[in-house]
């Protein structure tokens, strides 16, 4: 039955990297193209109230879509660090707890706070640009 538990764990932390990696491409996507859009749309905008309205519902929606993933990275973190605390319960029960270094959820604390760093700063930079451009 352990080995269950232990392949259902692993499982789902596989599952959560997916997840996350689907959040942050999504997100860095997103504001690339949207800066590329609002960045074409300076030169009409100038003369043009609608090209501005345009890049303003853009603006919205990289605002959205990056509240929308950094909270999904908050929870993934979240999830991430109980399953990893639910695998490390296991191997000390099975007296396996050494092969396993518990500082690793330091370091996956820190890669999603970098993770989450890089996609608000694309989404500041995807917002801002176009607008000094104007």
């Amino acid at each position: 039955m352990i080995e269950h538990v232990h392949t259902h764990i692993t499982n789902e932390l596989q599952q959560n990297t997916k997840t996350d990696t689907i959040f942050i491409l999504t997100a860095i996507l997103l504001n690339l193209i949207t800066l590329a859009v609002n960045s074409g749309l300076v030169e009409k905008s100038r003369t043009q109230s609608s090209s501005l309205a345009v890049m303003f519902v853009f603006v919205f929606l990289i605002v959205i879509v990056n509240i929308v993933v950094i909270f999904g990275l908050l929870k993934g973190r979240q999830t991430r660090n109980k399953l990893a605390n639910g695998l490390i319960a296991m191997y000390k029960d099975q007296n396996v707890d050494k092969y396993y270094d518990e500082t690793l959820l330091g370091n996956y604390n820190v890669r999603y706070n970098l993770f989450m760093m890089v996609v608000i700063c694309s989404g500041v930079i995807a917002t801002i640009v176009p607008f000094i451009l104007r």
